[in-house]
């Protein structure tokens, strides 16, 4: 579970209320329905969904509740968990020979990781593997960037709807004033005329930003998680020492985790 983006709402959504309601105690939360308003809604959010939807297939509009599920599960595999895998894979490969492989493909959950071994295992040839593997990545990247491009359209779009919906609220407000009354109702009239830019803010600000921006961060970890199948797979094909193998994908992970995975394989390194 996404744990940092749940955190990160709730707090969100708490401090927005706490603010509406007067930011400091004693807190009036019957001042929150003053930041109510339908037609606002309807213009901001309406438009928002209309303008989205012409932009994009529909099969991607579709797809929106399969974005929050990726964004808020934790990747399925660790780059650790993929170099073990690939190091073991390595030291059978040197025993049995790379046909060896085949019954180890089929115990592959992903199917980037199976179609990688058994790549291999047909004896490809090398730069066919790679290139082969390196445009299934560059495709499903390709694919995971479309689906944060709908979250930056959305995320562009309201701000823009809410000034739209402001600017509805002024004329409505300037053509409705009667200059023999006054101008008693000016400021009430102003404050829902400005709803709208305040609906706009947060759509962009508190819904989609923070989609879009997880969405990169989950592709980014699968592309890495890729990349070290692709280096590892054409390492064992070469027919690379495990260690050197282990040592040159530990290169893809941050210094600290480095050590750690180490240090696990210096104490299991001597089986093998």
């Amino acid at each position: 579970m996404n744990i940092a983006y749940i955190i990160g709402m709730v707090i969100c959504i708490a401090v927005l209320v706490l603010g509406l309601a007067g930011g400091l105690p004693p807190y009036h939360f019957e001042q929150i329905g003053n930041f109510f308003d339908p037609s606002s809604i309807m213009i901001v959010i309406g438009c928002s969904i209309a303008i989205v939807l012409a932009s994009f297939p529909l099969k991607t509009f579709l797809s929106i509740p399969k974005h929050f599920a990726v964004m808020l599960k934790n990747p399925k595999q660790k780059p650790e968990t993929i170099i073990d895998a690939l190091v073991d894979l390595a030291q059978i490969a040197r025993k049995d020979g790379l046909l060896a492989l085949e019954e180890k493909a089929g115990e592959q959950e992903d199917p980037f990781f199976k179609q990688a071994i058994m790549l291999i295992v047909d004896a490809n040839d090398p730069d066919r593997v790679r290139a082969t593997l390196e445009n299934d990545i560059e495709c499903m990247s390709d694919r995971h960037n479309a689906a944060a491009a709908l979250y930056d359209k959305a995320s562009a779009v309201s701000p823009a709807f809410g000034m739209v919906g402001t600017l509805v609220g002024l004329i409505n407000m300037l053509k409705q004033m009667d200059p023999t009354e006054g101008s008693s109702d000016l400021g009430a009239n102003m404050s829902v005329a400005l709803i709208t830019t305040f609906y706009g803010c947060l759509l962009a600000h508190m819904i989609f930003g923070p989609v879009a921006n997880n969405l990169r961060i989950r592709d980014s970890e699968e592309v890495l998680n890729k990349m070290i199948i692709v280096e590892g797979i054409t390492c064992i094909q070469a027919g690379e020492n495990p260690k050197m193998l282990r040592e040159k994908l530990l290169t893809f992970v941050a210094q600290k985790q480095r050590e750690k995975l180490a240090e696990g394989s210096g104490s299991s390194g001597g089986e093998g």
